[in-house]
């Protein structure tokens, strides 16, 4: 790589979707929307469609409903799939969880190598760092922001310019971002998804291979201070990385324990609803018509989608989960993305 080239792909985006090659609505539904929002949208969008479907396509839904055989052919099968399927994503992610639960012995190893990170961090910065997961990672952010104005300001002496030029502009980079994601991580609550997007938003292992790549480039040119100030920044960009992947372990632990409680709390109104219409309701409980609209179609319609919340929450979480945990695969100055490469 020349240094023309190199120095034209030195700065990135502040946020991650600037970075990637992904619209703002997509960016939004997978990692902003509150996930009880987005299942009522896939709720509403299930209702309406099953409800338009059953109205356009001939024969039309309520034609079919005439005999009980379709309500108790549907229903039965929901109950059995409500059943299945939350038996499923509970015992998943109890299987997840229980790393957490071990012999004494285990537990001490934790709490041993989480004491070995601490002391680690306070050798490091010659400080106690925060215990609040935001202000842990904002410290970070805020400390590689500090080393990258001391590497700015002893490579500003060197007489070579496009040192200075690619160091600056590295620096300008750094400390843009830095500061999208302290703005980001304040009064952000860990619990939340805040904490762990504005850490994805800090693309530390692309800031690491340009600091391996400047030392390279210009390694004849960098003297003992300059040098020394780019391994400290390169530690500081090094720390962020295990400290991300610590807090969205975390998270998805967290996450999971929740959505296992969600869904047990959503089944029982679905396992209810279907129950009911299996066992309550036949071809001639409703009659009658509202908006044209069989008031039939519109009970089994509305009963149908209810039967399917808790699937649609767990969809919702995954949709949340799987792209976290596909962007933070590698760790490191490793880029996976092909638009951030």
């Amino acid at each position: 790589m020349s240094a023309g080239d190199s120095n034209g792909d030195i700065g990135t985006a502040d946020t991650m979707r600037g970075r990637a090659d992904e619209s703002r609505v997509k960016i939004w539904l997978l990692f902003r929307t509150n996930r009880f929002v987005l299942t009522g949208g896939f709720a509403a969008l299930v209702f309406l469609s099953f409800l338009g479907l059953s109205v356009l396509l001939e024969p039309p839904l309520s034609a079919q409903l005439t005999t009980d055989d379709t309500i108790e052919t549907t229903f039965s099968t929901m109950v059995s799939a409500i059943i299945t399927g939350t038996t499923l994503v509970v015992t998943i992610s109890q299987l997840v969880l229980s790393q957490e639960n071990g012999p004494l012995g285990d537990q001490r190893k934790r709490m041993s190598d989480a004491m070995d990170f601490r002391t680690y961090t306070k050798d490091l910065f010659g400080t106690v760092v925060p215990a609040d997961p935001s202000a842990f990672l904002g410290y970070l952010a805020e400390e590689t922001e500090r080393r990258a104005e001391v590497v700015d300001r002893v490579v500003s002496g060197s007489d070579n310019e496009e040192l200075k030029s690619q160091t600056g502009e590295f620096v300008d980079s750094l400390h843009g971002n830095a500061e999208e994601v302290q703005d980001e991580l304040d009064g952000a609550q860990f619990g939340t998804f805040d904490v762990l997007f504005a850490a994805l938003n800090f693309n530390y292992g692309w800031k690491i291979y340009q600091v391996e790549r400047i030392v390279d480039e210009f390694g004849d040119e960098l003297d003992e201070d300059q040098r020394e100030a780019f391994d400290e920044l390169q530690s500081a960009l090094a720390m962020f990385g295990p400290a991300r992947e610590h807090i969205k372990t975390l998270y998805f632990q967290w996450a999971l324990v929740d959505l296992s409680v969600y869904i047990l709390y959503a089944a029982i109104p679905a396992l209810v609803v279907a129950g009911g219409m299996l066992t309550f309701v036949g071809s001639a409980t409703f009659t009658g018509a509202f908006l044209s609209i069989p008031t039939v179609t519109w009970v089994f319609a509305a009963a149908f989608t209810i039967s399917l919340i808790p699937f649609l929450l767990f969809v919702a979480y995954i949709l949340r989960i799987a792209p976290v945990a596909k962007r933070t695969l590698a760790i490191g100055p490793l880029i996976l993305r092909e638009s951030q490469r």
